[in-house]
């Protein structure tokens, strides 16, 4: 099924320039320009462009500008990082967030034992001490209010002293947004900078599946660079440039940003385009980016233990399943979601490849099945160097990206 005539492809949804902020596993950003190309062969007449899944939040820093986004994703990180593309952030650039968190910082760090510090040189066993010393804070009391990152996280991905830097910042935004200095689209903006430092300090592939060992020489020194990284250097290298394109390119078109289910999310939606990016394979997201959303919640989750011990990953005990993500599910959820768009009366762009939980061939056979008669089915391909963070030993993995675009008639 290839674009039917009377679908002409327009200049309309060229993306913008946008600054990435998170390391993410099967971003759009690098093919926002086909994707943009299938947005122009659809009639939008002042409906809103809906991003059904929308993770680190490409479709919002591609196109916030040109049309009305609603930004969903049921992880609620992902609605943080699109305010910044969505949302003016006016009033945050007025505090040095940095110097703020300095006092509550450093007054912790001071705390810590001397033998918990990285030096730059030590051996192996002696750097694994040190890793165990700051991995033994999951069982210390804190009589502090903000002890999140520094009690679950020492140790694994970050460092104690990363860590207390890390609810440091956390508790400055808190005090600034309960104080009414700043308001919600400044308080995202500052989260989304911190998680920002998180993913550009941390010791791990890119993501938070499981944190590194030090097995060797080796391995030791690269986790070592990253536990002497700063945290407030990186999260300060990214807040005024990040500032900067906020003030100068997000223009507020009614944008909304909602955490909800893909199906909850379709029943309450008006006419609109939906663009639809679910996962493709069989690891949920929410395994790969538990720590973003505990930032963002800092609800000091219960964790995943399994015959009586921790679970490595420290992963949150209700961290999100996507039927997405489970091959018994997959065409069910598929199902789900061609009816509640068609039900909407709303037109559908979907990405999937072929490398996905189920066949596009059968795929499009389902979305042609369900749309009927209503809609005109298409389907456009391009190759696409799909993110993969490490998952299975590399970094990317060329794929062929299918846009399946179902338009109401």
């Amino acid at each position: 099924m290839s674009r039917p005539q009377g679908s002409p492809r327009t200049p309309t949804f060229a993306p913008r320039s946008y600054p990435q902020v998170v390391k993410y596993m099967g971003s759009k950003a690098s093919i926002l320009s086909f994707i943009g190309d299938g947005f122009a062969t659809v009639d939008h007449n002042d409906k809103p462009i809906v991003d059904l899944f929308a993770g680190a939040a490409a479709i919002s820093g591609g196109f916030g500008h040109i049309n009305r986004i609603i930004s969903n994703d049921i992880q609620q990180y992902s609605a943080v990082v699109a305010s910044t593309y969505l949302k003016r952030a006016e009033k945050i650039g007025q505090f040095d967030i940095v110097e703020l968190a300095s006092s509550i910082a450093l007054e912790k760090i001071s705390t810590l034992s001397s033998d918990m510090h990285y030096p730059a040189e030590t051996s192996l066993e002696s750097f694994n001490e040190i890793e165990k010393r700051n991995r033994e804070l999951i069982y210390r009391e804190f009589d502090t209010t903000h002890h999140l990152f520094t009690r679950f996280y020492a140790g694994t991905w970050w460092s104690a002293e990363q860590c207390i830097w890390i609810d440091a910042i956390r508790e400055v935004l808190d005090a600034l947004l309960s104080a009414g200095k700043i308001a919600d689209a400044d308080f995202n903006f500052g989260l989304t900078c911190l998680m920002h430092a998180m993913a550009y300090t941390s010791q791990g592939t890119g993501h938070y599946a499981q944190f590194r060992d030090a097995k060797d020489a080796a391995s030791m020194s690269d986790i070592n660079k990253y536990r002497r990284t700063s945290v407030p250097a990186i999260f300060s290298k990214k807040f005024s440039p990040l500032l900067s394109w906020n003030l100068s390119n997000v223009v507020d078109l009614g944008h909304e940003l909602v955490s909800s289910d893909y199906i909850d999310c379709l029943t309450s939606l008006p006419r609109s385009v939906i663009y639809a990016d679910p996962p493709y394979a069989f690891v949920h997201y929410s395994r790969f980016y538990h720590a973003m959303e505990t930032i963002v919640k800092y609800d000091y989750p219960a964790l995943q233990f399994k015959g009586g011990q921790l679970v490595k990953g420290r992963y949150r005990i209700d961290r999100h399943q996507s039927p997405f993500c489970i091959k018994s599910q997959v065409q069910g959820a598929f199902t789900s979601m061609f009816e509640g768009v068609k039900d909407s009366n709303s037109d559908l762009l979907l990405s999937y490849s072929n490398t996905g939980m189920i066949d596009i061939d059968d795929l499009i056979d389902l979305a042609a099945t369900i749309f009927g008669s209503r809609y005109m089915v298409w389907f456009e391909n391009i190759d696409h160097d799909h993110k993969t963070m490490g998952r299975r030993g590399d970094h990317s993995r060329q794929v062929q990206e299918s846009l399946i675009i179902a338009k109401k008639r």
